[in-house]
């Protein structure tokens, strides 16, 4: 039952509070005094078309609030919307508004809260009739016969236990529905930290591994520079040229000068001694320099499987930890 009635800034309505007392309520008028224009109000209000045209002169939007006392067959089933949408306030009312903006938008509430035009008309439908011209009359529609016999049948009770339990078997689905997907999302975790712990497994990965592998890649890649380089020093320590002689043959004749000296002054026999020290050390570079040249390797094949190698740990690296120490910890 419509308690109380407010309509503002509507068509021509300025404002009107109304309070309804039980009973019947007869609204009468000339004509165009405005009994038509609060029907229109409670049409807007519980669902029906929202146009701009509602909104009155020098206003920026048209409100439109009632207040419904819940009795009879139809409180069982407002309470069930009222709990399935979780917008229960009084047990004994709901309060529905509709409000429309001279821009076009329509806002629709539920006790205040903001709630989609098809909810509003479904509570609209259970709390309010309106029989009229161009109106069609509840007898007449066909979802309204359900309701009829109810009523008669006088079933509310477990009519509204049958809504309860029935809202209670739809939660049970909706929470199995998640329990599943939550599932689904648990196996799909473990399915990917498997094949991630396999691929890391797979790699074999030794902390400092990239670094050496970079150092092998970069004497690899380089082998001809590393032998031309090498034998070029070799040559000029050992060899010489027509016009050079060897740094060996240059060496040995400076340590001969400086024993020959010594021998008039011992004072200087230390650098002869030194001379002898740069000629031993001439022949370790020489040594080193001839095992060099034997250790370099020109392997192509060699060179591909350190650079494929190298590629696997920067990737794994970039997916699971920035360096091998991270990857393996993951």
């Amino acid at each position: 039952m419509l308690t109380e009635l407010r309509i503002h800034n509507f068509a021509i309505i300025d404002k009107l509070d109304l309070r309804f007392g039980p009973g019947l309520i007869i609204l009468t008028g000339e004509t165009g005094a405005g009994k038509s224009i609060i029907l229109d109000a409670v049409v807007m209000l519980i669902g029906g078309k929202a146009d701009t045209t509602f909104v009155r002169t020098d206003s920026d939007a048209a409100f439109v609030e009632g207040v419904f006392q819940l009795k009879g067959p139809e409180r069982e089933a407002v309470h069930f919307i009222l709990q399935r949408e979780e917008l229960m306030d009084d047990p004994n009312y709901v309060v529905l508004t509709r409000e429309v903006r001279k821009e076009g938008r329509s806002v629709a509430r539920v006790n205040g809260r903001t709630v989609n035009v098809s909810l509003l008309k479904e509570i609209g439908s259970l709390v309010v009739d309106i029989h009229g011209q161009a109106e069609h009359l509840s007898l007449l529609d066909s979802r309204a016969h359900l309701g009829l016999l109810d009523r008669y049948a006088e079933v509310s009770r477990p009519l509204s236990e049958y809504r309860q339990t029935y809202h209670a078997l739809l939660n049970l689905r909706h929470e199995l529905d998640e329990l599943r997907k939550a599932q689904a999302d648990s196996d799909r975790r473990i399915e990917f930290l498997t094949y991630q712990a396999e691929e890391i497994e797979a790699a074999r990965l030794k902390p400092g591994e990239d670094e050496e592998l970079r150092k092998e890649r970069d004497r690899l890649a380089n082998a001809e520079s590393l032998a031309q380089n090498a034998q070029e020093a070799l040559a000029v320590l050992e060899e010489g040229s027509p016009e050079t002689p060897a740094a060996t043959d240059l060496v040995g004749q400076a340590a001969q000068a400086l024993h020959a000296l010594a021998k008039i002054d011992s004072a200087k026999s230390d650098l002869a001694n030194q001379a002898e020290v740069l000629l031993d050390t001439i022949s370790d570079v020489i040594r080193e320099l001839r095992d060099y040249l034997e250790e370099i390797e020109f392997n192509p094949k060699r060179l591909d499987e350190v650079e494929e190698r190298l590629d696997l740990i920067h990737s794994l690296t970039r997916k699971y930890g920035g360096n091998i120490p991270a990857v393996i910890a993951s």
